[in-house]
């Protein structure tokens, strides 16, 4: 086995990450760790285009689908789940090799966590229910009261931003940014590891996206939808903001035609992997871009170069 401790793939959404994943562990003895939020889900995989069963029957797979949609999974949730799935991987004998979209993900791994506190339950239902009473821009108003500074960093009709927020100060009595000042080390250790973030071209991944999501269409996503529907949950709990899942959701409400959720779930993705190369760029500017077809070569002269003997 290789002496990286682990191998992380990042990029934006439909940028081939799992395929290179998928190969470089056949071709080195790897299991393939998720980091990605939304395909920790088990209710959701056809609308996050988690492995299919095939590629699962390939290479040994974890963290994936292996979170129930009413429960709001953390990024401590993650480095817990990660730190767990890492260390048994690697007394396998096998190489961990890390793979998502989910950049606080990497952050956390390789630069540490804030020391933010569970938020009990009885205070987060109490900021959801002044939501739906006073609304974004009244709960933004109880924000400035509390935390003016944190306040003032979010725009008034950010609903998750401004309720993270609120939701922390009102729990610990501290504000969000003094939390985020504290941080724990990281779980891995930036010198014994590999990464590679995957940067295709911009008009080709959009199209991409676009025919990814047609396919999505072909093969259960509404009815994905419509039995996560039907489980009444909280509409503001990650899994049912997932990309797909709030237009699809309307449709199957009866306030959007089937075409325009379609149309929304695309643009919604194709925003969201616009926003995965800004955060990259300047949140994790170290990590190496590379075109898609490069990555595959790139990763094995790494593992291959720090063998032992």
């Amino acid at each position: 086995m290789s002496n990286l401790d682990a191998i992380l793939i990042a990029g934006p959404t439909a940028s081939g990450k799992s395929a290179l994943a998928l190969a470089l562990a056949e071709q080195r003895g790897g299991t393939v760790i998720n980091a990605d939020s939304m395909q920790v889900y088990g209710d959701l995989h056809v609308i996050t285009a988690r492995p299919a069963p095939d590629e699962v029957a390939r290479v040994p797979h974890r963290l994936y689908g292996h979170v129930d949609a009413a429960v709001n999974y953390s990024v401590g949730h993650y480095m817990a789940d990660a730190q767990a799935a890492i260390a048994e991987v690697r007394a396998q004998g096998r190489l961990p090799i890390l793979c998502g979209g989910t950049g606080l993900y990497f952050k956390a791994l390789t630069r540490g966590l804030s020391r933010v506190p569970p938020v009990p339950d009885e205070v987060r239902r109490s900021v959801r229910l002044a939501l739906d009473e006073r609304g974004p821009t009244g709960l933004h108003a109880m924000l400035a009261e509390q935390d003016p500074a944190g306040a003032a960093r979010l725009q008034p009709r950010d609903r998750l931003r401004v309720s993270r927020s609120l939701e922390v100060v009102l729990a610990t009595g501290r504000p969000l940014a003094e939390w985020h000042a504290e941080t724990d080390p990281p779980l891995l250790d930036p010198a014994r590891i590999a990464t590679v973030f995957l940067a295709p071209d911009r008009a080709a991944l959009y199209e991409r996206i676009d025919a990814r999501f047609v396919r999505m269409m072909g093969h259960g996503a509404l009815d994905e939808v419509r039995a996560l529907q039907a489980r009444g949950l909280d509409p503001l709990l990650p899994a049912m903001r997932a990309h797909g899942v709030p237009g699809l959701s309307a449709y199957l409400a009866g306030t959007l035609s089937l075409d325009d959720a379609v149309a929304k779930g695309r643009q919604d993705t194709r925003h969201y992997a616009k926003r995965q190369f800004t955060w990259f760029r300047h949140q994790l500017p170290d990590w190496p871009w590379l075109a898609p077809e490069q990555g595959l070569e790139h990763l094995l002269r790494r593992v291959d170069a720090c063998r032992p003997g």
